[in-house]
């Protein structure tokens, strides 16, 4: 069983497609939890671009030198460390949720499945078709890009796969502030694990950002949280926590999947 262990959700403002701008912030926060002895680090979604979406396809060539960056802070400061960045295959741009281990490699990632029709994503992004959980030392990493949490089927997915944490990389507007911890903390309570979740905050683009990146425990309880500005915040993870929650409400052993199917009308 993996250990106890210090995770971090980190927050700050992402300058329309000025990545040099938005890294510097990234590392900085980076290097204030890595102070703090953070082991497990959460970024916003498309945090080096964000939807600068008639310049994508050019700022997706930045994301294989900072993933190297990330590596080697990864390794050299035994941190994993789960963000969205565009990824560039052929001609189209996926919005990939990746995982870098304490090793500093890409342990895995996560191409996000839904894309958020009343922004325009769809028409700027491929639709990712949902790749399984990430084996990690510090546990079994369920990724999520922000619009994934209004689907539970994914996270239902994720769970009967092992899940026992969540990872969620995302922008979620200031508009619908309430969502954003109503389902953190749905997902955390029906999966009994975990969720690590960090937001955007300030102004960017034609959007204003919530903020409130947040660290959820299997019970639901908040167990970190950050207000409307920069920076961060950090809570312990106890995996032991989510075998004796799964062990005192078997919800996995309970499902009756015969209730699932769908109902077939009489004509």
């Amino acid at each position: 069983m993996a250990r106890p262990f210090q995770a971090a959700v980190l927050q700050f403002r992402i300058d329309m497609g000025d990545v040099d701008a938005n890294a510097e912030r990234a590392f900085a926060l980076l290097r204030e939890a890595a102070r703090r002895k953070a082991e497990l680090c959460v970024l916003p979604e498309m945090w080096s671009t964000g939807f600068a979406y008639d310049r994508l396809a050019a700022l997706s060539g930045a994301t294989p030198e900072l993933l190297r960056s990330l590596g080697e802070f990864a390794s050299g400061n035994r941190m994993a460390i789960a963000g969205s960045l565009p990824e560039r295959r052929g001609k189209s741009v996926f919005n990939t949720l990746y995982v870098i281990g304490r090793d500093g490699a890409v342990a895995g990632r996560y191409r996000k499945a839904h894309l958020f029709q009343p922004s325009g994503e769809h028409l700027h992004f491929r639709k990712g078709t949902g790749d399984g959980v990430v084996p990690t030392d510090l546990g079994t990493i369920g990724p999520l890009i922000c619009y994934d949490l209004r689907f539970p089927e994914l996270s239902r997915k994720y769970f009967m796969e092992g899940a026992t944490l969540f990872c969620v990389s995302a922008q979620w507007p200031s508009v619908r502030k309430a969502h954003w911890g109503l389902l953190n903390t749905a997902r955390a309570v029906e999966s009994q694990l975990f969720v690590v979740a960090a937001n955007a905050v300030g102004r960017s683009g034609d959007f204003r950002f919530a903020g409130g990146s947040l660290i959820v425990s299997p019970w639901g309880e908040r167990l970190a949280y950050c207000g409307e500005e920069e920076g961060l915040a950090t809570a312990e993870v106890d995996p032991a926590q989510v075998v004796e929650i799964r062990r005192r409400i078997p919800c996995a052993q309970d499902r009756n999947v015969r209730a699932y199917r769908p109902t077939r009308r009489k004509r």
